[in-house]
This record gives structure tokens, C-alpha cells and sequence, in this order.
């Protein structure tokens, strides 16, 4: 038998953030185009790229595919699911994979058809070191020792804010403490995606920490240019899908006039249709002309658009709505829209219009996550849709997409800052913003949406956040940045710079861009449009509208009362089989958690509820003492007084003389089995057995009820 050999095989390593970093390569996975296994400690992934030799029919984009596969067994645990197996990706699964995606896509050329898949496949994890960002590294190196056609090599690192220092990778310990998580990827020479999640960061230490971790990019991108030139293949060709230059300048000689007629106007609607009538002349006018060349009109139409939106921003200072370049869009703010609900708010930017409602749930209703990452469940649940009708399009609706997720992720960091602490408000979350209206940037329609929706109902959160976007378009040298971009600046534009936060500082920012990368001038006027734009929306809208959140919660919200009670008692709460906690919960209609600590959150629609609740696990926990006044039932009549049970397994005996201040004939006369009564310890005697008064405790509370002069 002959023992297989790797002649190909090699091996890799720099160090980063002061940890190694080894890349492996001609092993695994021979049969795409490129692939490597990366190790960052004991974090592992493969990494593989694979292309289609011929392009795919019938699209005018450009197919690409990132996955990011979590497999359980990197962490040593088998799935939850009944199948137990891995089934669709998780959220945060989903939101590794776009970030992998944003800073590889814009380096593909943009004429190629061919389907592209990265498939990341997370092997074994050491919470120190993230496997998105080792997934992000191997992504590159698959690309770059590919044949597939590509302009990288990119790299990313994570970047924290640990007492005063930026730290590069920092570890799970230092994580916990940092003020930001910044994911930077970029090329050796430019900032080609930002990702940031901060707590109230100002605009200046924020681009500090960029700039840290693209000299740390810079030196991974120059490692990864070395294996490229040492065993990287040369890029294969494809075949574009270009439409002629011929016909493009045809069509623009013919319709330039006619498209910027068409979009010189504010409205998305009377813009659509204005298109659609010149579309319709197009392909009449040039149908004789081109016969076999009808599909490449509508791709003309759209290169025309891009070149009227492009040429008045950058000749003229010109937007199609007539906007100057710093002016945010008509506002409007409005809260308490629905009556039923736990709080909700309606932004609206322009044509962009987002309603968030807020739910308020008992921990209990927390979000318990089956993933590798050390997380194990979320108390605050950001949740985003966006239906068709919000473009004024005809489709069925769909589970939630991967641009839904991404979204609705990116307004949960931002509004995470703010959110008071469990131990403040002990309340789970969920918001769910509705995309009622969509023309350009409803992400942080739904930031400034949801801070209302908050506000209204009752959650004392720490500062307001507002949300805006920055647009940008270059030509060689020159840029021009502007601030509110509406729906034809993003899909025209280079650059999507969102970025949401308070008065203090920043709380998330999501980049998104269609070139090669940004520079620290691009990224520096951002930051500025964007706090300005920010302080402005806050000011003159958000906090009119409601300027502080409400004093108290719904009348539909639960009633949360918070304790603490001997860890040693929790077994006497619960019972045996949970039989006392689930008798609690019946008799006074609440919800009871209770944590290994000791701490009890009980949740009722009605105050008096929750303290009837509260006041059966106290004197559950409660040692008796003689003083001590409880409400009690009746459990046994005798000739000589009644049994009451004061407590969950605790009773009492009330002689007869002790029932009234008078003499009482019969105990019936007074009490009956299954009727309530106040009663006062007045005797605990060697044995532990409890004697009790009903007329001492109907006097004490008499007496606090009418106090004397």
C-alpha cells in the first residue's frame, strides 16, 4: 500500500495582535479553486473559494455566495435541535458571512457573471480569538492563491477600547471590558469596511481606532501578498457581460435630456414612472436598430441613470431632489400609535417611514442561542422586515433575509448602549421595526424609530439615539460627500456610511461601499456629516415629539417586582415537582423566575397581584418570628381553635380566646375551612410549634390603618 503524499503542502506564519497566525494551504480541499486552513491559536477554519467556469444566464449582477459555517462540535457540544445536527445558519452566522462579503465583493470585476462561493468552515474554536476574523483572513488567502479574477489581497482585525488604549484582537477578558468592537478589513492601501458597535464613542477616538487597525491590515495584507506570489496561480479569463459601447452611447445621445427630466424630482414614485415611459421609448426607438440587442437596454437605462446621478453631484453639487448636500430629508416623529401595545413610535425621513413597536417580556422570554460563540441568551431582541409593498413592489412574503438580518442587527448595537441594566429595569425586550416606506436608509429610520417607541414605553434608557447615512461619489482624486442619501445615491453612489448614536458619541456604524476602499479624509468628513445630521434630528424632532420616555410603563406591560431571597430557600419555593411555584402562579395570575443567586423577578399584568405574590415567597423564605403578621387559610377547624397555614408549608394554631376581643362560643362562629384571615405570631414554643392571634393582628392593622393624634 502506498501512503498518500502532499507535495503542494505548505505552511505559513506571521503573528498578529501578539498571538501566531499560521496559514496552511495544499493539503485540504483540492479540488477548488483555492483553499487554505487558517490557525489563530486554537481557533481553525477552512477556508475555500470555487468558481463556475461559465457565467451564469439571464442576471445583471454579479453572483456571489459567502457562507459561514458554524459546526458545534468547534466547541465540543452536540446540537440542541431534535435532529441533532446543525440546520440553517444562525443570526450571528449570518451576520459573519455579510462580513466577510463587504470588503471582498467590490474587488471582483464588475462585468463578470460567474458564480463565486466562499464557504468558511468553523472547525475549533478559543473564545481569545474570533472565527469571523480568521474566516475573513482565509477568505482572502483562498482568493488571492486562486485563478479566479480578483483585486484583493484584503484583511481584517477587530479593534477594542481598554482603559484608554485601542487593543488590536482583543481577548474574551478584554472584550468584556472594551467601549467599542470595531471590525476594520481593508487593503494595504485604503479602509474597505467598518462594522462598529460602542458605547457613546466620540467621532475623534473612534477614527483612532480605525486608523490603529489598518496599520495592523496593512502588515496582514503584506503577508498574505507573499503566499500569493510564492504559490498563487494566474487568473483565469472570463467572459464579460459588458453591453456595447455602441449602443450605450446610442441610447445616451438619444435619451440624456429625457432622463435627467426624468429624475430632476423628489418624489420615488413619479421618478419610477417617468422611467418606465422612457424604457418604453427606448426599446421602441432602438428595437429596428438592435433586434438581437433588446436585453441590453434596460443595463443602458441603468448605466444612464448612474451617469446623470454621478455627473450633477459632481460637476454641479446637484442631488435629483434638490437638496443641498447637507440638507437631512422632511422629518416626522410620532408616538403612540397603537393602543394595545407596550409602546411604539413612527419615524419618517422623506419617503422612508419606520414603525417600531416595543414588547416587554419577563426574562424568561429571552432569546436562548444554540451557537458556537460563548452567548447564550438575549434579553434585547431587535428585529427588522421589510415588506414589499414598501417599494411598492407585488411579492409574496418571505422568512427574513440575510439584508433583513444584517439590518435589524445593526439597530440592535446601536440602541444596546442605552438599555438600561436588568438589574435597573428587569424586563426582557423585543423590538420589531416595520418598513412602512422605503427610499433609502431605513436602517436608521428604524434607530430613530425604535429610541421613540423606547421612550414611549416606558424604558428608561440612558441617552436617545438617532441614526443617519453619508453618501459618497469619486472620480480618480476627487470626491464629494453628502449627507441623507436616498435610494437612488445607494444604488448609484460608492459608499453607504451609516453611522447612529447619542449626543455623547457614537453607537454603531455600518459601512458599506462599491470601490476599492475609503481614506481617513472620506471617513473623517463622515463622522462630521453624520453628527451633525444626527444632533439635528434629535433636536428638532425626535425629542419634540417625546423629549423624555414615559414615567410610567403601559397598562399592558407587566409589572415587574425584583427580590432577593436565600439561595438555601429556592428549593422551598419551587416545591417538589415545582408544585408551590406553580400553586403561587395560579392563585395570584403571575409569572415567577427565579436565578441560582437568589434573585426573583415576578411579573404581573396588575401591581396588587405581583405584591400578593411577593408577599407568599417572603414568608416562605422568612424565618417566623414572634411579631411577625402574615395573611393565612384556614386548613382545620377543632373544638379549641382553627389551623391556618400562614405560608407554603407553614402552619399555625389560633386558640379560640385568641379569635376576637371577645368571648367567642364556637370556632364556626368566627372561621370556617377555606376562609383567609390576618394572623400574628404571638408563640413559638420549644418544639417549633406556632401559636397564633387573629385579634392582636386585626388590631395592629386596624391601628396602622387609623393611627392616633
Amino acid at each position: 500500500m502506498k501512503l498518500i503524499e502532499f507535495p503542494n503542502e505548505k505552511k505559513y506564519t506571521t503573528t498578529l495582535a501578539g498571538r501566531t497566525l499560521v496559514v496552511e494551504t495544499g493539503k485540504m480541499a483540492g479540488l477548488a479553486n483555492g483553499s487554505c486552513l487558517v490557525r489563530y491559536g486554537d481557533t481553525v477554519v477552512l477556508v475555500t473559494a470555487t468558481a463556475s467556469k461559465s457565467p451564469r444566464e439571464g442576471i445583471d449582477f454579479f453572483p456571489l455566495s459567502v457562507d459561514f459555517e458554524e459546526r458545534l462540535y468547534s466547541v465540543g457540544r452536540i446540537p440542541g435541535s431534535f435532529m441533532r445536527r446543525e440546520g440553517r445558519p444562525s443570526e450571528k452566522a449570518i451576520l459573519a458571512s455579510r462580513l466577510i462579503d463587504r470588503p471582498i465583493r467590490p474587488l471582483f470585476p464588475k462585468d463578470m457573471r460567474n458564480d463565486v462561493a466562499i464557504a468558511a468552515t468553523v472547525m475549533s474554536i478559543e473564545n481569545d480569538n474570533l472565527p469571523e476574523i480568521v474566516a475573513m483572513i482565509g477568505a482572502s488567502v483562498a482568493l488571492s492563491i486562486s485563478d479566479i479574477p480578483w483585486g484583493g489581497p484584503i484583511a481584517g482585525v477587530v479593534v477594542g477600547y481598554v482603559d484608554g488604549k485601542y487593543v488590536i484582537n482583543p481577548t474574551s477578558a478584554e472584550r468584556e471590558k472594551s467601549q467599542m468592537h470595531v471590525t476594520v478589513a481593508g487593503t494595504k492601501d485604503k479602509i474597505a469596511m467598518i462594522e462598529a458597535g460602542a458605547d457613546q464613542i466620540p467621532e475623534d477616538v473612534m477614527l483612532g481606532g480605525i486608523l490603529a487597525a489598518h496599520e495592523e491590515i496593512k502588515k496582514l495584507a503584506a503577508f498574505i501578498e507573499t503566499i500569493k506570489n510564492e504559490i498563487g496561480l494566474a487568473k483565469s479569463s472570463y467572459q464579460s457581460s459588458e453591453v456595447s459601447q455602441e449602443i450605450y452611447e446610442d441610447i445616451k445621445a438619444y435619451a440624456l435630456d429625457h432622463m435627467k427630466e426624468c429624475l430632476d424630482t423628489d418624489d420615488k414614485k413619479i421618478r419610477d414612472e417617468r422611467l418606465e415611459v422612457l424604457s418604453a421609448d427606448i426599446t421602441e426607438h432602438f428595437a429596428e436598430k438592435y433586434p438581437d440587442s433588446s436585453k441590453a437596454f434596460g443595463e443602458c437605462l441603468y448605466k444612464l441613470q448612474k451617469y446623470v446621478v454621478r455627473r450633477w453631484l459632481l460637476d454641479e453639487g446637484k442631488r435629483v431632489d434638490g437638496r443641498s448636500l447637507d440638507d437631512v430629508r422632511p422629518l416626522g416623529s410620532e408616538v403612540g400609535v397603537l393602543p394595545r401595545t407596550h409602546g411604539s413610535g413612527i419615524f419618517t425621513r422623506g419617503q422612508t417611514q419606520v414603525l417600531t413597536v416595543v414588547t416587554l417580556g419577563t426574562m424568561r422570554d429571552s432569546q436562548e442561542l444554540d451557537t458556537i460563540y460563548e452567548e447564550e441568551n438575549k434579553r434585547y431582541m431587535h428585529h427588522y422586515n421589510f415588506p414589499s409593498y414598501s417599494v411598492g413592489e407585488a411579492r409574496p412574503t418571505r422568512s427574513p433575509g440575510r439584508r433583513e438580518i444584517g439590518h435589524g442587527a445593526l439597530a440592535e448595537r446601536a440602541l444596546e448602549p442605552v438599555i438600561p441594566s436588568v438589574e435597573e429595569f428587569p424586563y426582557s425586550l423585543r423590538l420589531v421595526s416595520e418598513v412602512l416606506s422605503s427610499n433609502g436608509s431605513t436602517s436608521q429610520g428604524s434607530v430613530c424609530g425604535s429610541t421613540l417607541a423606547l421612550m414611549d414605553a416606558g424604558v428608561p434608557i440612558k441617552a436617545p439615539v438617532a441614526g443617519i447615512s453619508c453618501g459618497l461619489v469619486t472620480e480618480g482624486d476627487r470626491y464629494i460627500t453628502f449627507t441623507d442619501i436616498q435610494g437612488l445615491e445607494d444604488f448609484f453612489g460608492d459608499m453607504d456610511f451609516k453611522v447612529a448614536g447619542t449626543k455623547k458619541g457614537i453607537t454603531a456604524i455600518q459601512v458599506d461601499i462599491k470601490i476599492d476602499g475609503l481614506t481617513p479624509e472620506i471617513i473623517k468628513d463622515a463622522f462630521e456629516r453624520t453628527r451633525v445630521a444626527r444632533y439635528q434630528i434629535l433636536d428638532d424632532v425626535m425629542l419634540k415629539c417625546i423629549p423624555a420616555p414615559r414615567a410610567e410603563l403601559s397598562a399592558y406591560a407587566p409589572k415587574m417586582i425584583r427580590i432577593m431571597i436565600d439561595p438555601d430557600k429556592i428549593r422551598e419555593v419551587i416545591g417538589k415537582g415545582g408544585s408551590v411555584i406553580q400553586k403561587i402562579t395560579a392563585d395570584t395570575n403571575t409569572k415567577i423566575d427565579i436565578e441560582d443567586d437568589g434573585s426573583v423577578c415576578i411579573a404581573a399584568i396588575n401591581q396588587e397581584d405581583g405584591e400578593r405574590a411577593r408577599k407568599i415567597i417572603e414568608a416562605i423564605t422568612k424565618d417566623p418570628k414572634i411579631g411577625d403578621i402574615f395573611e393565612g387559610k384556614v386548613t382545620r377547624i377543632m373544638t379549641f381553635g382553627a389551623f391556618v397555614e400562614f405560608a407554603p408549608g407553614k402552619e399555625g394554631m389560633i386558640h379560640i380566646s385568641k379569635l376576637e376581643n371577645h368571648r367567642v362560643a364556637k370556632v364556626e362562629d368566627v372561621l370556617k375551612v377555606g376562609d383567609t384571615t390576618w394572623v400574628k405570631i404571638i408563640e413559638i414554643d420549644e418544639k417549633g410549634r406556632i401559636n397564633l392571634s387573629r385579634k392582636d393582628a386585626m388590631e395592629e392593622i386596624a391601628a396602622k390603618k387609623s393611627p392616633q393624634e
